[in-house]
């Protein structure tokens, strides 16, 4: 077993009350911290050695029904298609383009096309993103960005797509962002302060030798984006907190003016904007909850000048059953993205026709506009999918509603989505919320208990829709059923659902889950003894949050890049993203704060109780969630703990926030976790 115990020379201060006797794993790149995260390294290694032969089995199984060698549906846009390949054998897709065919079908002519990025030679074998991705609006020149250690500090690269010639922009500090005038010249980029936050914006001219400054944010706790509207007519810089937003606009042909902006920030006014075409005249389309929560659509038309909020017409009224999530543009429609019922919609609004929702197969379901292609198209695609469905993308013809399934994603060797049932559950929670729950399971296992695998998150308002996993059908073809507690703090049933499990009502999130996990055994789904739970970042808290007050009830946990150190997290305005996660959280210098926090955040909570065996993965060079989170989590657990079960660190020590890159490496790492549950709960 590793060291759990160290003297530190100079302890690092914290103001949480009473000592942290772990504080010293946050010397960073210190010999005794490496040396520590690699003695867990290696007694994790040890204790799942025996399993190595089963991790190949199942690396191997999920590779085995994925097509290795691919080309993705390619997008048209002006005279090329664009598209990616994937090969058997290679980590990355690489991106290309051909001449776009004259009778406009998606038909890839192999001997014109050009390749424009190949991730594999310059990932060269380590830690790999690619951020920006953004050709020129004459398709002249490819703007991309590249982090190769995992902390989301990005490069920024221009390759002039005709002579091959790359140059290296020397800019430092970028967060990856590269968003293109029309003029194809002029660049827009973002610059992160120290605490890891967009809060310049720079404006760059290909044929200059300096940036511009254009914009600075000071307030900590926004967030700016600059990103082109639909119609591609305007530039749009968004201000964003947790509760509060601000927009600025600039025509895109007229780059070195300044932005303006549309509305000042209010405290708590959310509102984004885009641009594009209604009854064929050029209006401003803003998304807006200053008449209520779930969001009210407004127009303005569009009259050579950016418009004031004076000057906004509502379009669709404020509902308070349906929540607008948002919306897409192009030359003959509308695309409105809604929520009702825990489950998303697309409502179609094309001009001069009655508005009409799209209608999809299964009970519950992902879905999306994936692209909404050209501005001058008549269709859209949508990529849907369900726990027990591929993902498929579907061409929506817009004025007709007609739908054609241009690509499903293929699974080899034997399947039937019909030999697995997906249920929409409900549970109830202490207060007599229902909570829904998306379960699969294998349909010959369904009515007996079965060894069950339990998933949840739970927080900044995201939604945690079905989805389908190849990977996952090694745990269904084994007798393990999925599911998903769609618990308060997501944003699956709306605003009102996301602001229930925040802040104060934080606890909600975690009796949500535990009323999942208990329903699913009061009804037959599993038993404790076979239940396993998991959750990454913020779900890593809900993790260690259940695991404290419920521990009983789960046989096996894994957190990833676990957000379990809360209190001393929030303490640190120095850290970053703290100061921008006061909204979500709130600021623990309050002492109300202070006490609601403490009461529940894992780290603070551990106590001298059996806790369920667990599996901690973190990432060394995470910049949202230390490494240190997970270490110190884990040290105090194993010192704490009353019980023999498995406890496991792994810190991929060249990875982020996203764990290890590349497709293999991330099937590697489901391998590990699989196994993992496979090992506690018994199953051969």
């Amino acid at each position: 077993m590793p060291l759990i115990a160290h003297v530190c020379s100079a302890p690092i201060a914290h103001k949480a009350d009473g000592d942290d006797p772990y504080a010293w794993l946050q010397e960073r790149d210190s010999a005794q911290v490496l040396d520590y995260l690699k003695a867990e390294n290696s007694y994790q290694e040890a204790q799942l050695a025996d399993q190595a032969e089963l991790r190949e089995t199942l690396f191997n199984e999920i590779k085995s029904r994925i097509l290795e060698t691919d080309l993705s549906l390619p997008s048209p846009w002006g005279p090329y298609l664009y598209y990616t390949r994937t090969t058997a054998g290679d980590e990355y897709a690489r991106h290309y383009r051909c001449p776009r065919p004259a009778d406009d079908s998606l038909q890839v002519d192999e001997s014109q096309e050009q390749l424009l990025l190949d991730p594999n030679v310059l990932a060269n074998g380590g830690f790999f993103s690619l951020g920006a991705f953004s050709i020129s609006p004459d398709h002249q020149r490819l703007a991309y960005s590249l982090d190769t250690s995992g902390e989301e500090i990005y490069t920024l690269f221009v390759k002039e797509l005709s002579s091959g010639k790359v140059s290296e922009l020397q800019f430092e500090h970028c967060d990856g962002s590269m968003t293109w005038a029309n003029d194809s010249l002029t660049l827009f980029f973002g610059e992160l302060d120290d605490t890891h936050r967009p809060h310049k914006l720079f404006r760059y001219r290909l044929d200059s030798t300096a940036a511009e400054e254009v914009f600075f944010e000071p307030d900590g706790r926004f967030f700016l984006h600059c990103y082109r509207s639909s119609s591609e007519r305007q530039l749009l810089l968004s201000l964003g907190s947790k509760t509060t937003s601000e927009v600025w606009a600039l025509d895109a042909s007229q780059p070195q003016q300044p932005f303006t902006c549309l509305a000042p920030r209010v405290e708590d006014h959310e509102y984004d904007v885009d641009h594009g075409k209604l009854d064929d005249q050029w209006t401003w389309l803003i998304r807006s909850n200053r008449d209520g929560i779930n969001f009210a659509l407004y127009q303005a038309a569009d009259t050579g000048v950016v418009p004031s909020e004076s000057d906004w017409q509502n379009l669709i009224p404020h509902s308070d059953t349906v929540m607008l999530d948002g919306l897409s543009l192009n030359a003959s429609a509308m695309t409105l993205s809604l929520r009702e019922g825990g489950l998303p919609i697309i409502e179609v609004h094309a001009h001069g026709l009655p508005a009409y929702r799209v209608q999809l197969p299964d009970a519950a379901y992902s879905l999306h506009v994936q692209n909404s292609l050209e501005f001058a198209s008549d269709k859209i695609r949508l990529r849907y999918e369900a726990l027990n469905r591929p993902a498929q993308i579907r061409q929506l013809d817009l004025a007709s509603g007609e739908q054609k399934v241009l690509k499903e994603t293929q699974v080899l060797g034997p399947f039937d989505a019909d030999a697995y049932v997906s249920q929409r559950l409900w549970a109830t929670a202490p207060d007599g919320t229902q909570v829904p729950v998306s379960l699969v399971v294998k349909r010959d296992m369904l009515g007996k208990p079965t060894p069950l695998y339990l998933y949840g998150y739970g927080a900044y308002g995201e939604s945690l829709d079905p989805w389908f996993s190849h990977a996952r059908l090694s745990l269904l073809d084994r007798g393990i059923a999925f599911a998903i507690a769609h618990v308060r703090g997501g944003g699956e049933l709306g605003e009102a659902w996301y602001r229930a499990g925040k802040q104060e009502h934080k606890q909600n999130t975690f009796s949500d889950f535990i009323a999942c996990a208990e329903h699913l055994i009061a009804n037959g789904y599993t038993t404790a003894k076979q239940l396993a739970i998991s959750g990454g970042s913020a779900g890593g808290l809900l993790i260690g949050a259940v695991l404290n007050q419920r521990p009983e009830l789960f046989a096996a946990a894994i957190a990833e890049v676990p957000f379990v150190d809360v209190l001393n997290t929030m303490l640190d305005p120095d850290l970053p993203l703290t100061v921008t996660e006061y909204d979500e959280w709130g600021n623990p210098e309050e002492p109300a704060v202070y006490d609601r926090i403490k009461a529940y955040a894992p780290y603070e909570n551990v106590s001298a109780h059996a806790y369920p065996a667990t599996l901690v993965i973190a990432g060394y060079n995470d910049s949202r969630v230390q490494y240190w989170e997970a270490a110190k989590w884990v040290a105090k657990l194993r010192a704490t703990k009353s019980d023999n079960n498995l406890l496991l660190l792994k810190t991929e020590l060249g990875a982020g926030h996203g764990g290890m890159s590349g497709r293999y490496q991330g099937l590697r790492d489901v391998a590990l976790e699989y196994a993992f549950v496979f090992k506690v709960l018994g199953i051969a």
